[in-house]
């Protein structure tokens, strides 16, 4: 089914009402996480992968399996853990009746990637993973395999325990277009999660939009314009995060080792474009930026020593920013 629309007002209004919808339709399974919600689906609209991260018990799992359920697409989890080799994920050559190798497809041949608990794989794995986020393909054998269309990983990251596990490095983390964080429900959201999970409710979920939209909306926000004074923000607040550089403050100077590189900037843009669109604007604005610039910039910039001792959090920094 080939979308068509008389103007691209037109398609944003639709992209508007598929993001009511589909908000809606989750909402009758993930009760509170408005702001995860909607933060997940701005990462999928814009082409971009996104990190969970929280304790456990938040219902990331749930939350990643009820949105491929609502959109229509294929879903896999895969559980990471210290003995997960990267052909368990890839897929790898086997030996037919015919004596000639087939290529098994390993379950990174899924729309959506659920990476549960990425940090708890050896780097070789958690290599293999993110080679195919950013080639959008898999290599066995010397051939390449091309991943299906749309393709979104959604990896989960318990913060609590670092025993055992292997912390990304920096320049992987970059591969994420969002670092999300999930904290606990309020009392009154946790009321009504025991209510309904206690009980013997059967919720059916509709599909609301389908993975041909999915590539049309992707599409879509690229298109939408941005003014000159909007992108030099974007571009002039992730330079601010690098300390020693012309726009550092002295905040970023006394507590960052490391700043956020070129891409930060073009996930702001990108972000920026789908969190207006949603919102029923045509055009971004600086306050769209400033809405998805935590996601973007937590887990790009890197603290010094100073700033743990001083409960110096990314979040202050990021704050101080905007």
């Amino acid at each position: 089914m080939a979308l068509e629309f008389k103007s691209e007002v037109e398609a944003v209004d639709h992209l508007k009402q598929s993001y009511g919808k589909l908000t809606d339709e989750i909402g009758k399974v993930i009760i509170g996480q408005k702001e995860v919600v909607k933060a997940v689906i701005i990462s999928l609209f814009s082409n971009g992968h996104s990190l969970l991260v929280g304790v456990p018990g938040l219902a990331k799992t749930l939350l990643v399996s009820t949105i491929a359920e609502v959109l229509e697409l294929e879903f896999k989890r895969i559980q990471f853990t210290p003995d997960l080799m990267p052909s368990d994920i890839t897929g790898s050559e086997v030996l037919g009746d015919d004596r000639k190798f087939k290529f098994n497809h390993g379950p990174l041949f899924s729309n959506i990637v659920l990476a549960d608990e990425i940090n708890r794989t050896p780097p070789k794995t958690q290599a293999a993973l993110l080679e195919a986020m950013q080639e959008r393909s898999v290599t066995v054998g010397g051939v390449r395999h091309l991943l299906p269309k749309p393709f979104f990983v959604l990896a989960t990251q318990n913060p609590i325990e670092q025993e055992g596990t292997y912390p990304l490095p920096e320049a992987q983390l970059d591969r994420f277009m969002f670092n999300i964080p999930l904290d606990y429900p309020s009392y009154e959201e946790e009321l009504q999660v025991v209510k309904s999970t206690t009980s013997n409710q059967n919720i059916n979920l509709k599909n609301i939009v389908t993975s041909e939209e999915i590539i049309f909306f992707q599409n879509l926000i690229r298109k939408i314009p941005i003014t000159d004074n909007v992108l030099e923000y974007a571009v002039g607040l992730v330079g601010k995060t690098r300390p020693g550089g012309p726009r550092a403050t002295a905040e970023v100077n006394n507590y960052i080792s490391w700043g956020a590189g070129p891409r930060a900037s073009q996930y702001l843009v990108l972000g920026a474009k789908c969190h207006a669109a949603i919102n029923g604007k045509y055009s971004p604005d600086i306050s769209d930026i400033q809405a998805i610039a935590n996601y973007v910039l937590r887990h790009r910039i890197v603290r010094n020593y100073k700033a743990e001792a001083e409960g110096i959090s990314e979040e202050d920094i990021i704050k101080g920013l905007l």
